[in-house]
């Protein structure tokens, strides 16, 4: 992502012929997309990204769990009785 913001701000000073990057050849100033597309394909062919969404859906998948126990009544193994949560909201209550 910050190679396609450094690459869309030169273009952008580029075409607008303001700055430093007035005076870059194209080859130069187009850089950065090149490196963003080479970034994107190495994450993806490593999986790296793939990970991190399985991560996080899991994650979300865990805690819907813990939440869904709580309501319950139970704690985070399935056992019925009050979690710690319960407990402490019954007490200040």
């Amino acid at each position: 992502m910050v190679f396609v913001v450094i690459g869309v701000l030169l273009l952008v000073m580029k075409i607008t012929e303001v700055g430093f990057a007035a005076s870059w050849s194209w080859l130069a100033v187009l850089a950065p997309f090149g490196c963003a597309a080479v970034w994107w394909w190495i994450a993806d062919t490593t999986g790296w990204t793939k990970q991190r969404e399985i991560n996080k859906m899991e994650d979300k998948k865990r805690q819907r769990r813990i939440d869904a126990l709580d309501n319950l009544g139970m704690d985070h193994k399935g056992r019925r009785g009050r979690s710690e949560s319960a407990k402490r909201a019954r007490r200040r209550t």
